[in-house]
């Protein structure tokens, strides 16, 4: 019998450089709220028991009706409050797990155009390893540079991997992780970092380059034209 995970998508940001008048998560993409088409692919998905949605503290209410009861998602189970920094959102999400749940699945907000594949394969991955990460190959070579903008160094490409979401952790693990980064006052780039400072493996899963993170005007125009060529094509 496979154990179900609980997903916790954090989508608190203002989104500051998308230069809108409403916070990015809320801006129109195909039609829908950006963050609509974000939560159905875990609103599809069977390895899904449920959601917990966190997001600005004056959008709690709102997004209650307006995105959750309005689409019809269903396997939100809590819109929650949430903190300063995403960290501090994802932290808010642990709070307030069900007391069964043993595995536990974070996705940006922002990222709308994850696939079901790919959801499957990394909770399949973070099932046999306790932590898996979805991440794509670096394309470009990369350059350390000091101040002065002067290069150091280049960095081998073929160990560089760009990390995404989603990110699929045992419980406890995850748990352990972030009461240690409170503890210390730590705020890492992803959850996966918090996991690799107390020495627990992460596992990686061959990602998409399509699952990009919409952060500006013309990530926004990109993630229209990909869900406008899905539609002729098979679903993924």
């Amino acid at each position: 019998m496979l154990v179900k995970v609980t997903a916790i998508i954090p989508a608190a940001g203002q989104g500051r450089r998308m230069q809108a008048a409403v916070s990015k998560q809320y801006l129109l993409l195909a039609g829908l709220p950006l963050i609509v088409h974000t939560l159905q692919v875990f609103q599809r998905e069977p390895l899904i028991e449920e959601i917990l949605l966190v997001v600005g503290p004056n959008e709690v209410s709102w997004c209650q009706q307006e995105i959750v009861h309005r689409f019809g998602l269903t396997r939100v189970r809590a819109v929650l409050a949430g903190g300063r920094e995403r960290q501090d959102s994802v932290y808010q999400g642990l709070r307030n797990l069900s007391e069964n749940c043993r595995w536990v699945a974070v996705h940006d907000g922002a990222r709308p155009l994850l696939t079901s594949s790919l959801l499957r394969r990394t909770i399949t991955e973070a099932w046999q390893h306790g932590a898996a990460v979805a991440a794509v190959p670096v394309k470009d070579t990369v350059k350390i540079a000091g101040a002065d903008q002067m290069v150091q160094t280049t960095l081998a490409r073929d160990l560089l991997w760009c990390i995404q979401t989603p990110q699929v952790f045992n419980r406890d693990w995850l748990q352990e992780a972030y009461q240690q980064a409170c503890k210390e006052g730590y705020y890492g780039t992803d959850d996966a970092s918090l996991l690799e400072r107390v020495g627990l493996p992460v596992k990686l899963v061959t990602g998409d380059y399509e699952n990009l993170k919409v952060t500006t005007p013309e990530d926004l125009d990109l993630a229209e034209a990909i869900l406008a060529r899905r539609k002729k094509e098979p679903c993924r």
